[in-house]
């Protein structure tokens, strides 16, 4: 395994910390209030962090691409963020934190699996 695998648990804390964000911003309580979440959006250094946080992450799993070993993950992260995007642009504003955290369990499960393989491949 490369040293770019090393880094998978840097962004299953990202996926985690996103999961809570999601929550706080487009959460239940913001669907209940009928709350825009762009009009009480994070401080300019949450956004910042969490923009460049999501470009580290994109060029991660493109990178994670160019090994035989992590190919089918960043395959797999790579096309379950497109969907998830995809579906999170043509849905009801209630439907946007059910889309969020399916898709987040499922890249957090796919960055689990990641880790194991590589923690497998090292014991051998």
């Amino acid at each position: 395994m490369t040293l770019l695998v090393m880094l998978a648990p840097v962004f299953f804390l990202f996926e985690l910390w996103q999961l809570v964000m999601s929550e706080r911003y487009v959460g239940i309580k913001q669907i209940a209030r009928g709350a825009d979440p762009r009009a009480m959006g994070p401080s300019e250094f949450v956004s910042f962090f969490w923009s460049m946080s999501l470009i580290l992450y994109s060029i991660w799993m493109v990178a994670m691409l160019a090994f035989p070993n992590s190919r089918v993950f960043a395959t797999c992260l790579l096309g379950v963020t497109a969907l998830g995007y995809m579906v999170r642009s043509r849905c009801k504003h209630m439907m946007v934190l059910v889309t969020l955290t399916i898709e987040g369990a499922v890249r957090i499960g796919l960055l689990m699996s990641l880790m194991g393989y590589s923690w497998m491949q090292r014991s051998h």
